[in-house]
C-alpha cells in the first residue's frame, strides 16, 4: 500500500508560482509512476503531468507545457510539481497519484492523495 499526502497549495496572483509536493510512504516509490491531476469546480478531473520512475521522463498535458515541472527525489519518497506564470484557469483541487504499470501520462493511476487546493486570482 502507498499513501500520498500533498502540500503546498495556496492563493496566489497571476503571474506567480508554487511549488507543490506529494510525500509518500511505503519502499516502493522508485518503482512508481508519479502523476499530478487537478479537478476545477463544475468540471471532470484533468491529468496534469507525469514522471518516470527515475524521473529521466516526463509528461504534460498541452495547457501546462512550459509553465509546470514535474520532478521527483527518490532518496525523500516526494514528487514535486513547481507552477510558474499561473493563470485563473490552473485553479482546481490537485491530486498526487502513483501508479506501478510504467506508462508516463495518463491513465488509471493506483493510488490517490487527498488533494490539495490550488486557487489563482485574476
Amino acid at each position: 500500500q502507498v499513501q500520498l499526502v500533498e502540500s503546498g497549495g495556496g492563493l496566489v496572483q497571476a503571474g506567480g508560482s508554487l511549488r507543490l509536493s506529494c510525500a509518500a510512504s511505503g519502499r516502493t516509490f522508485s518503482s512508481l509512476v508519479m502523476g499530478w491531476f487537478r479537478q476545477a469546480p463544475g468540471k471532470e478531473r484533468e491529468f496534469v503531468s507525469a514522471i518516470s520512475p527515475s524521473g529521466g521522463r516526463t509528461f504534460y498535458t498541452d495547457s501546462v507545457k512550459g509553465r509546470f515541472t514535474i520532478s521527483r527525489d527518490n532518496a525523500k519518497n516526494t514528487v514535486y510539481l513547481q507552477m510558474n506564470s499561473l493563470k485563473p484557469e490552473d485553479t482546481a483541487v490537485y491530486y498526487c497519484a502513483a501508479r506501478r504499470l510504467i506508462i508516463i501520462g495518463p491513465g488509471p493511476y493506483d493510488y490517490w492523495g487527498q488533494g490539495t487546493q490550488v486557487t489563482v486570482s485574476s
